[in-house]
Order: C-alpha cells, then structure tokens, then sequence
C-alpha cells in the first residue's frame, strides 16, 4: 500500500527504554537518523542527538489504526473533523499511521474520489496516511478503475458495504465479481457484513410499533443477521479463491461466524472496534449525550457480556487487531435524528483514545502481553496492508515511527480534555493506566507531554 508520509532529519536517541515488537521484548536504546531507525542496541552514543530519557517507559512501533473516516460525508452530514485534527488525535493517541476510507459520490469515478482525499489530506496530515478506495456498484469501467488505483497509485484494498453506507447496498452477485477482481488484481477486499434489505424492512417494523429513538436502531439489526452476512461473506470470497477482511466484527454471533470460517480454511481476518470491547449501546438512556453517540453500524450491542467475549477473542486470536472507526459528529448532528433512529449519522470517535483503552483492557486486565499489545494496536495492520516491517516493528531499517509508552501514568477519557474536535465521547469517564507520553513519526517528534508538536 503507498503511503503519504511526513518526513524530518533530526537525530533522536532513545536512551533506557525496554523495546517491544509483537515477539520481542528487549532493554535497548533506539537511534533514529533521517527518519529511519539506525540502530537498536544497549548503550548507544551520538554526539549531537536529540535524547529522551525512556527509563521505565515502553517504545513501541506507533500504532496503525486500519478504520478512519476522517473525511466522511453521510447524506447532508459530514464528519465534524477533518484530516488535521483528526491526525492530531491520532498521534496523540501513539498512533502514526492510518487507513482513511474514500467513499465516492453517486456517480463519482475511483480515481477522481481517490485524488480528491489526496487534496484533503496531503496539506493537513499530521501523521502518515494510506487509502482504501469504497465500490458503490460493479461495472467494467469500476474493474478498471480499481486495476488502474492499484498498478499506478499503490492501493491495495478496497471497501465494500452490505448495508446503507452504499446506498443501494451491494447484492452478492457484486460482491463474488469484486472479489475475483480483487484477485487477478493483488488486492484485499474489505467487507462490512449486513443485510441491508432486511435492516430496512426491520426499521420501518420499528417505526410503524412506535420505536423511533435510538434504540431503534439496535433492534432493527439483531445480532444473528450480522453473523449470518458473516458466513455468507466468507463463503463468497472462499468460492472466488480471494483473501478477505472483515470490517467492525461487533457481536459474539459475529465473531464465532468468522472463527468458523478461519478453521475451514478459509482467508479471513477481522478488526474489532475499540468501542465494540469497551462500551455498551445504552440505548435505555435517553440523553442524546448517552445514547446517540453511540450510533454506529453494526451497533453496539448492549447487553454487558458482549465486550468481555470480544477483548478475550482478539486475546486468544479470533480477531487480529482494534480499529477506531473514527467518524465524529457533534451533539448537534446527533440531536436531528433523535425522532427518527434512521436520520442519525452513524459514527464514533476513537483515533485518539484506542490504544489507550486496549492496553487498559487488554494488558491491565492481564489478557495480553506486552507483544500481544503491540501486535492488535500495530503490527497485524501493517502486514495486513503490506506495510510491515516499514511500519510495526522497531527494527534498524524501519520507519521511525514510535510511541514511548508510560505504563504507570493515568488519564481520565472527557470530551472537554482530547485534542478531538468534538463535544461528547464514546468513552467519556473510563481512566485509562498507561498512556502515550512521546510520539515520534518520520523522526519528528510530533506529540510530547500532552502537547501536539
């Protein structure tokens, strides 16, 4: 995957720290020069060199966050954030690199929505950036265009969506076309599994009953519906011999529907959104700043075993990294649809506090290890996307693309204290221990001590 980078020549030493890559955990300093790493040994010397001091904090590759809609349009609403302080998020978060979704317009060419998110975010970003490219129907002009994305402009996924993100949603006759096309072309199909026609015949159930809030939502899109598009996904990508990752894996349905998959040989990995394994859908409160903020799709489910099966899931291996899904709207925006749960734009924030919130999950809990950690938040993204080892691991050679992690800091999650642009949080009130205290991208410093640089 091409990946639009930002790029420093400082010299930094990293001196006293404890290295961790996804399989090994090691006391070394880190010397990072032009942007790459140089060396990575005990008791390194360089005149000259910025040094930061990493006694007893962790260095860690920055995280690689697969799932960002930093510039998304839904209908009338956008994203209430854009590229710049959605990045600023990021790697305030300790993440350094991110997967940004492109969504055409009705009638808009790949190519022509591709270079346009290049317009967006090349004068913005903060942080390296990569595209995936969404297929709203299947045409030999759309197999071309993919082929052409792939070949001259380094794409190597595109996004496929089964419910109303694409509207209308993708039959499985598109689906197995793109997927073979994914496959004479190198590229992985990524895949939102619904079934968008029975979710619309299910909220229109919910409206003429009288449900309109946003609980509404959640029930018209019960979790064996998002197991069975599942199943039915991976056995379309299986038949069309092509490799497939699913997106927002938000149910216990849904995660055994593809672990099925996995042990029937079949190609298929997951994300699990942070706030999938460590918030509830609430949707018995009322209060928009409680309820709809938590609107995405597939929902939130709301009973409280849910986000325990799914952290003990990417614990044991049934799903193999965290996504934000970072798509913020603000109170306002939310607000319009409080009458009608089909008017609610769908989207959660995350850039910044993912990380965080999956060692506090996962390490504090004592379901990861510190490899296990670095492997959910960053490396299984980067081989996924063809990134590693440039990006998830500390290696001479490699990007210097790092977070220094302090294990014993605390910070409480609130809307008012995130460099987000946004006025509620998914997340508001959990304490997290452990927190990103240095975030190094391209050899830059470019987040340290709670300030972005």
């Amino acid at each position: 995957m091409q990946l639009i980078r930002i790029d420093d020549r400082n010299v930094i030493l990293i001196k006293g720290g404890t290295v961790v890559n996804c399989d090994l955990v090691v006391r070394a300093d880190v010397l990072i020069r032009g942007g790459k790493i140089k060396q990575v040994e005990p008791d390194i010397e360089s005149d000259g060199a910025h040094v930061i001091i990493a006694e007893g904090k962790y260095v860690m590759p920055g995280g690689v966050d697969p799932h960002t809609h930093l510039q998304h349009a839904q209908g009338d609403d956008s994203s209430a954030e854009g590229f710049f302080a959605g990045t600023q998020a990021a790697v305030a978060g300790g993440t350094t690199t991110i997967v940004d979704s492109v969504i055409p317009a009705a009638g808009e060419s790949l190519i022509a929505a591709f270079e346009k998110w290049k317009r967006w975010a090349d004068p913005k970003v903060c942080c390296d950036y990569a595209l995936s490219v969404a297929i709203r129907h299947t045409s030999e002009k759309t197999f071309q265009e993919m082929e052409t994305l792939c070949r001259n402009n380094g794409v190597n996924s595109f996004l496929f969506y089964m419910d109303d993100v694409i509207d209308p949603p993708l039959t499985d006759g598109d689906l197995y076309r793109s997927f073979k096309r994914c496959r004479q072309i190198g590229a992985l199909p990524r895949v939102q599994p619904a079934n968008g026609e029975i979710i619309k015949i299910i909220e229109q159930e919910m409206i003429d009953m009288g449900i309109t809030g946003p609980e509404g939502h959640v029930y018209s899109r019960p979790e064996n519906l998002e197991a069975e598009a599942v199943s039915r996904v991976a056995l379309l990508s299986n038949l069309a011999n092509c490799p497939l990752y699913v997106l927002r894996v938000a149910s216990k349905g849904a995660t055994k529907a593809l672990a099925w998959a996995r042990k029937k040989g079949y190609v298929v990995t997951g994300e699990v959104l942070a706030a999938s394994f460590c918030t509830d859908s609430c949707i018995h409160e009322k209060n928009v700043k409680n309820s709809d903020v938590r609107v995405t799709c597939p929902p939130l489910r709301f009973d409280r075993v849910t986000p325990t099966f799914l952290i003990n899931r990417l614990a044991f291996g049934d799903l193999e990294m965290t996504a934000s899904d970072h798509s913020i709207f603000n109170a306002v925006e939310k607000a319009a649809g409080i009458s009608d749960f089909r008017k609610l734009p769908k989207g959660i924030n995350g850039v910044q506090e993912r990380m965080m919130v999956t060692w506090e999950k996962g390490v504090n809990s004592g379901k990861f290890d510190l490899m296990r950690f670095v492997a959910v938040s960053s490396t299984s993204a980067a081989k996924v996307f063809n990134m590693y080892p440039r990006k998830g691991r500390i290696a001479v050679g490699s990007d210097a693309d790092i977070v220094i992690w302090d294990p014993e800091a605390t910070r409480k999650i609130t809307a008012r204290n995130q460099t987000q642009t946004l006025d509620m949080n998914v997340f508001e009130g959990q304490i997290c221990k452990g927190v990103p205290l240095v975030t190094i991208c391209g050899g830059r410093i470019v987040y340290e001590n709670g300030q972005v640089r």
